[in-house]
C-alpha cells in the first residue's frame, strides 16, 4: 500500500458547513428529471453513447479534411465525448453513476488540456444527481422503519441534501433532539446497478475515449463484485460502527456514530465540514495539505485499528471539519483485512527504496506479483517501481497533478519496455481493493495537491515500511493489534448475489421489509 500509483456513500452536497459557499444544487430550477427504472429506457440511454461517439467521429473527420489538425480535433473529440458520457451515467444513478464515479479518480492524470473541460462535469458527478420524489422516500422510510416512521424524527427534511449511486441522504433530527444523516436506497436499486454495469462493460471502448489507455473492464468487475455489500446498509451500519468504536476521541479522524439502520435506511450522525470537492476546487493550500495528511493517516491506519479498510476513498466521502479533524462517511465499501494490511507491502517499499532489485523480485514473487515461470529482469522490475515510490523518498512529498501525468505517460505507452514488463506482472486477488485504494487516494491527493510529510505517516501505520529494530518499527507493530472489525460477519453468498433482469423486464418490484436493527446511543 506504498503511496506512489500502483498504476492502475454520501456524495459530495454541502457537508452542512457553515464555512460553505457551495452547495449541491438538486432540482434548483424545480424540475426533476425522471429516472428510468425499466431496463429497457436505460439500456437505451446507455445505447445513446456509441452512437454519439460515430457521430462525432464522423463529425472529425470532416474537420480533419477540411484542414484541422488531427491533435485539435482529437482532443476537441474527446471533450464532447466526456460531456456525453457524464451526461447520461449522472442521469441513471446505479451502476452506471458509480462507475463514474470510480473514473473520475483518473482526472488528475489526464493531459490538462483536455483535463480542465471535463472537471466540472465530473465534480458535478460526484455531488449530485435527480432526487427521488418525496412520496417514494416516504414509502422507503414506512416499508424500512414502519409505518409510523415520522415518530421517529423531530424533522425531517424531505430535501435530499446529498445524492448517492444508490441512495440519497436527507437531513434530520432524531427524536432525542440528534442532528442525524438518512441514507435512503432507491428502489429496484440492485437490479438497475447490475443491469448498467454489465452493459457498460460492453461499452468499454468508448470510455478508453474519455481516458485514453484506461482497462475500464477489470475496474467493472471489481465494481461487480463489491455492489451486493453496498446495497446492504446493514452491513455497513456495522462496519461504520467498527470505524466509529476505533476511532472514538480520535484528534484527527472523525466517525459519526449509527443511530438506527435497515436493510435499505441508514440514519448517522451527522457532521458539518466542507466536502473534499470544494477543497480540490478552491481551498486554501493549508486545507489542502492538512486534507491530504489526514486523508493517509485514515487509509494508512484504519487496517491496523480497525481490521477494515475504507475502499472508497473517493472526495465525496470525506469533509474537513471545523475543529481541524477529517469526518469521514460511507462505509458501504471496505476491504476485511483481520490481521492490518500484508507487512509485505511495507517491507517491498522499503527494499525498493534501498535499491535491492533482487531482494524485491523475490519478495513479488512471494507474494504472487510475479507468477511461476515468468521471467523478468530485477533491475527492469526496480525502474518500474521505484519513481511510484517518489513520495516516500523524501521527508516532505507535493503530490500534483503534473507528477500523476508524467507517471501515466511513463507507464501508459503500450510500445514503451516499462509497459510490456507491466503486462508481465500479476495482481494477486488479495490485493486488489489495496491496490484501488492506493490508487483512488493517490489521485484524490493529487488533485489536492497536497504538501506534506507523508513518509512519516505512512512510517507510523505501514508493517514492514520502517527499518527493523528501530522505534516506528515498533510503533508500527503495536498499531496493528486492537481491530473491532476483524469479527464482523462477511456476507452471506445469498447477499453478494444481485439478479439482473432481462431486457424484457417489467420495472423492478418495490423494496422487499427490511430487517430493521435499532442501535441505542
Amino acid at each position: 500500500m506504498p503511496l506512489g500509483p500502483t498504476i492502475c456513500d454520501h456524495r459530495d452536497a454541502d457537508g452542512g458547513s457553515p464555512h460553505s459557499a457551495h452547495r449541491a444544487v438538486v432540482g434548483q430550477n424545480g424540475a426533476v428529471s425522471d429516472i428510468p427504472r425499466r431496463t429497457v429506457a436505460r439500456t437505451a440511454k446507455l445505447a445513446s453513447l456509441p452512437l454519439g461517439m460515430a457521430g462525432r467521429a464522423t463529425m472529425g473527420v470532416g474537420k480533419r479534411i477540411g484542414g484541422k489538425p488531427a491533435e485539435m480535433v482529437a482532443t476537441e473529440l474527446q471533450q464532447r465525448t466526456a460531456e456525453q458520457v457524464f451526461q447520461v451515467l449522472g442521469q441513471l444513478k446505479g451502476g452506471a453513476m458509480k462507475f463514474g464515479q470510480a473514473l473520475s479518480v483518473f482526472e488528475a492524470a489526464l493531459p490538462e488540456e483536455v483535463a480542465a473541460p471535463y472537471r466540472a462535469a465530473l465534480t458535478k458527478l460526484q455531488e449530485a444527481a435527480p432526487p427521488m420524489p418525496a412520496t417514494a422516500v416516504h414509502r422507503v422510510l414506512a416499508t424500512e422503519l414502519g409505518p409510523g416512521w415520522r415518530a421517529l424524527f423531530r424533522e425531517f427534511n424531505d430535501r435530499p441534501a446529498a445524492a448517492a449511486s444508490i441512495g440519497q441522504v436527507h437531513r434530520a433530527v432524531w427524536t432525542d433532539g440528534t442532528p442525524v444523516a438518512v441514507k435512503v436506497q432507491y428502489p429496484g436499486a440492485g437490479p438497475a446497478l447490475m443491469s448498467d454495469l454489465n452493459q457498460l462493460g460492453r461499452l468499454a471502448r468508448i470510455f478508453g475515449a474519455v481516458v485514453p489507455g484506461l482497462d475500464v473492464k477489470p475496474l467493472i468487475a471489481e465494481l461487480k463484485v463489491r455492489v451486493a455489500e453496498e446495497l446492504d446498509y446493514l452491513l455497513e451500519a456495522e462496519s461504520q460502527r467498527a470505524f466509529a468504536a476505533a476511532y472514538d476521541g480520535d484528534p484527527d479522524i472523525c466517525v459519526p456514530q449509527v443511530i438506527d439502520g435497515a436493510e435499505s435506511i441508514l440514519v448517522t450522525e451527522w457532521i458539518d465540514g466542507i466536502p473534499l470537492s470544494q477543497v480540490i476546487r478552491d481551498g486554501s493550500p493549508a486545507d489542502r495539505n492538512r486534507a491530504g495528511l489526514l486523508l493517509v493517516k485514515f487509509l494508512y491506519s484504519c487496517p491496523g485499528r480497525v481490521g477494515l479498510l475504507h475502499a472508497d476513498p473517493h472526495p465525496g466521502n470525506f469533509r474537513l471539519l471545523a475543529d481541524g479533524r477529517l469526518g469521514v462517511i460511507d462505509f458501504g465499501a471496505v476491504n476485511r483485512l483481520p490481521d492490518g494490511v500484508p507487512d509485505s507491502i511495507g517491507r517491498l517499499a522499503r527494499l525498493a527504496l534501498d535499491g535491492d532489485a533482487r531482494a524485491v523480485l523475490e519478495g513479488l514473487r512471494a507474494e504472487g506479483f510475479v507468477k511461476p515461470g515468468v521471467v523478468v529482469d530485477p533491475a527492469g522490475v526496480l525502474d518500474y517501481i521505484s519513481p511510484l515510490l517518489a513520495p516516500l523518498r523524501t521527508d516532505t512529498f507535493h503530490f500534483s497533478r503534473p507528477w500523476l501525468r508524467s507517471e501515466a505517460v511513463r507507464l501508459g505507452d503500450p510500445r514503451s519496455e516499462l509497459a510490456a514488463l507491466g503486462r508481465q506482472l500479476n495482481l494477486p486477488p488479495s490485493y486488489l481493493l489495496i491496490h484501488r485504494v492506493t490508487l483512488g487516494g493517490v489521485g484524490v491527493l493529487c488533485q489536492l495537491g497536497s504538501e506534506g510529510p507523508f513518509r512519516a505517516e505512512v512510517e507510523r501505520h505501514l508493517p514492514g515500511f520502517a527499518e527493523p529494530g528501530t522505534g516506528a518499527a515498533a510503533a508500527a507493530a503495536a498499531a496493528n493489534v486492537h481491530r473491532p472489525g476483524s469479527r464482523l460477519r462477511a456476507p452471506t453468498p445469498e447477499q453478494t448475489t444481485v439478479v439482473e433482469p432481462g431486457l424484457d423486464d417489467e420495472d423492478p418490484p418495490e423494496i422487499a421489509p427490511g430487517r430493521r436493527r435499532q442501535t441505542p446511543k
